[in-house]
């Protein structure tokens, strides 16, 4: 049961981190070391059937607290994650609906644009043909 470390810490938390990695393998090592005897048995009675001698279950109590403690931090993370990406989706949430209402006051000024060239258009067109009637009299 090997664990893959890096080389040197990086920070005091990945001290503590692995300090208490370290104490979880070695408490499971030893809870495996204390009970292996209970998986030896033939397969005549369940294992929850089978009482735990004292030490046995300061082990598992051992075992458990440091799973706790380690999961703890990975746990806060992860809930700290989770917030995070929460806020950033109710804010890409709200860019999203900007960025629509900005396409869509594009889209009613490119229309009156068009609509005011076209009239200027039509105007020009219309005033020329006035200069061609002048000069034809």
């Amino acid at each position: 049961m090997n664990a893959i470390r890096p080389e040197k810490p990086e920070t005091p938390e990945d001290d503590a981190n692995l300090a208490a990695v370290t104490e979880v393998e070695a408490g499971i090592r030893d809870f495996v070391r204390n009970d292996i005897a209970y998986l030896r048995r033939p397969a005549g009675g369940a294992a929850s059937d089978v009482p735990l001698d004292a030490s046995a279950e300061a082990t598992v109590s051992n075992v458990n607290s440091l799973i706790q403690r380690v999961a703890g931090t990975s746990l806060t993370e992860i809930e700290n994650l989770i917030g995070e990406l929460e806020a950033l989706r109710d804010l890409l949430h709200s860019e999203g609906q900007r960025v629509q209402r900005e396409i869509a006051g594009y889209a009613q000024l490119s229309q009156a644009a068009m609509k005011s060239t076209r009239m200027i258009a039509d105007n020009v067109a219309q005033w020329k043909r006035a200069a061609e009637n002048v000069r034809q009299l």
